[in-house]
């Protein structure tokens, strides 16, 4: 009789653990908490930990680039977009190297003290239609390769936003992004980093 007992507590109890347990609501979209982070996010720029993604830079704007293709990673790692001219065209790697555009840390805008060199740009490509350029985004050495490769192709597109803004047609620009592989200076200062946050002008001659 005292086993019998037991064995219905015991029952009992099970099917409320059960009934608790299956019943308990579920919260749908739970209002956010502000300050709360809701996924985590790699920190730390081109700095020194290497980290990852920084909060979004604001959008260039003005007039719309067309994109012309889709994006390509190649084995190196690089991105090129769009179509690169290079096996139909000549290089020239001299003709714009003073106009070389300088970026502050992990920044892909344009600065003031920048601008002067891509007008000068896009007045030779308005004087000479069937010229067009590539502009080659650089980063420094800190931060993680991917990182590094996304950041310059946004330097590079910044610069080529800036350039159709001005009136150069969209399909005379081209961008590709090189990372942290070709440094303009060796060393581990800012001296060197700050030379290596840049992009670069190639003249495509046809």
């Amino acid at each position: 009789m005292k086993h019998s007992l037991i064995l219905k507590l015991l029952v009992v109890s099970a099917v409320l653990l059960v009934g608790a347990v299956g019943c308990k609501p579920k919260i749908k979209n739970p209002t956010p908490i502000p300050g709360a982070k809701t996924s985590m996010q790699p920190s730390g720029p081109e700095g020194p930990n290497r980290g990852g993604a920084f909060p979004e830079e604001p959008r260039v704007t003005g007039v719309p680039v067309p994109p012309t293709t889709t994006k390509t990673t190649g084995d190196d790692g690089m991105i090129d977009l769009p179509i690169d001219p290079d096996s139909n065209m000549r290089r020239d790697e001299d003709f714009f190297k003073a106009n070389t555009v300088y970026f502050d840390f992990d920044r892909s805008t344009i600065k003031s003290s920048e601008r002067a060199k891509i007008e000068l740009v896009a007045n030779h490509l308005k004087s000479e239609p069937t010229h067009k350029v590539k502009v080659e985004g650089h980063c420094d050495e800190r931060g993680t390769e991917g990182y590094n490769i996304s950041l310059g192709e946004r330097r590079a597109l910044a610069v080529r936003t800036y350039l159709v803004n001005l009136g150069i047609s969209a399909d005379r620009v081209y961008t590709i992004s090189f990372g942290e592989a070709r440094p303009a200076m060796d060393g581990h200062t800012e001296s060197a980093w700050s030379q290596n946050r840049r992009g670069e002008f190639i003249l495509l001659l046809p």
